[in-house]
């Protein structure tokens, strides 16, 4: 009897296993047809995120370089100095940022959910399988 009622438990994991496996192709080739279908907006939507982060560093640029002329002025610095400053508070908040970044996307990941996402990237790139 145990026999049994164990095969029909991997029977039904099987077939919710088959279910997900369906639901993921579907997902995968919904978003493939709203890629094609939406394909100008996503190129135009890229182009003015990446506009928006060009202009995001010269406008991080610009004030740098006022606050490197701010610290000349107020405490009598010369330019190499106010600029080693610079960078190194620009280093610091690098770093911190990285280290918080790292930290942030480490995790343990199932082996299913990497090759679900490697799947499903391929799928929505067009990369052979």
């Amino acid at each position: 009897m145990k026999n049994k009622e164990h095969s029909q438990g991997i029977g039904a994991a099987g077939r919710v296993a088959a279910l997900a496996s369906s639901i993921m192709d579907l997902h995968v080739r919904i978003a493939l047809k709203e890629v094609s279908r939406e394909r100008r907006r996503l190129i135009s939507g890229g182009i003015f995120l990446a506009m928006g982060g060009v202009l995001m560093l010269f406008t991080l640029l610009a004030l740098e370089i006022v606050i490197i002329i701010w610290m000349q002025n107020s405490f009598n610095l010369n330019i190499e100095l106010a600029l080693l400053i610079v960078a190194l508070v620009d280093m610091i908040l690098a770093g911190i940022s990285l280290r918080l970044g790292g930290y942030l996307t480490k995790g343990p990941y199932l082996p299913e959910t990497i090759e679900g996402l490697s799947k499903s990237t391929k799928a929505v790139f067009g990369k052979p399988q």
